[in-house]
């Protein structure tokens, strides 16, 4: 088994301080010669960390002054309803969305059998990045039937928000039926989108959402950067959380 190289056992060690809260946004990191003692290595090795994790837009280096925590992991709620927007504003972070593709295709097998669908249906695919303060922290495509929504792409090009398209084309709420959270590696496109080395943790879900008459609207995959999001579960009877 191919062992962590040291750098980047000591770069996630440093995100994990982050993430727990011994370090908040705008805390000074302790100087290079203390992190070499408290690691038990050279002082080359610890700017190495520091330098990933400043690709990862987590930290970054004043001169003369050190080394500052950028950003603290985003705390996101999956659950039965919540939205990206609300998850993100109520930590006081600004929510964005960035639209990488709009398309119309035929549905794969798993997406059909999600959105209770004929194989070979056609779908509207919204492919996107979700951002807090200018950060990258998830790749997402949305997945929903084409028939149920024909003027759903205008939609989303118009507001770049699920709930407000989907509002648009008829469907004033929809709730989560099921998410599931798997853990992976990025690919190199993902890490270029996330801005994140290649091979680094990321957490995938994928969920169904339904509208008020129980009938699937969407199909969602999301690719959270590992150490950017902290997924929380809440109370599935609560409506308080989901992934949109």
């Amino acid at each position: 088994m191919a062992r962590t190289a040291v750098w980047k056992s000591i770069a996630i060690s440093l995100t994990d301080d982050i993430a727990q809260g011994r370090y908040q946004t705008g805390d000074k990191l302790p100087p290079e010669v203390q992190l070499s003692g408290r690691f038990g290595v050279n002082r080359h090795t610890v700017r190495r960390a520091l330098s990933e994790m400043a690709d990862q837009g987590l930290v970054h280096a004043r001169r003369g002054s050190g080394v500052f925590v950028a950003a603290q992991p985003t705390e996101y709620p999956i659950g039965k309803r919540v939205r990206f927007h609300q998850n993100v504003a109520r930590l006081g972070r600004i929510p964005a969305k960035r639209i990488l593709t709009l398309e119309t295709r035929a549905a794969g097998p798993r997406e059909a059998e999600a959105l209770s669908l004929d194989p070979g249906a056609a779908v509207h695919v919204y492919d996107g990045l979700s951002l807090a303060d200018g950060q990258p922290i998830a790749l997402f495509q949305s997945v929903f039937p084409s028939d149920n929504f024909p003027d759903l792409l205008a939609a989303l090009k118009e507001t770049q928000s699920v709930t407000e398209a989907l509002k648009h084309c008829g469907v004033a709420d929809f709730t989560r039926v099921e998410t599931r959270i798997t853990a992976k590696l990025a690919t190199a496109t993902q890490a270029l989108h996330l801005k994140i080395s290649e091979g680094s943790p990321i957490l995938r879900t994928t969920g169904i959402n339904a509208g008020p008459s129980g009938d699937p609207v969407e199909f969602g995959r999301t690719w959270f950067a590992g150490d950017r999001v902290t997924l929380t579960v809440s109370d599935p009877n609560s409506d308080k959380a989901d992934v949109s």
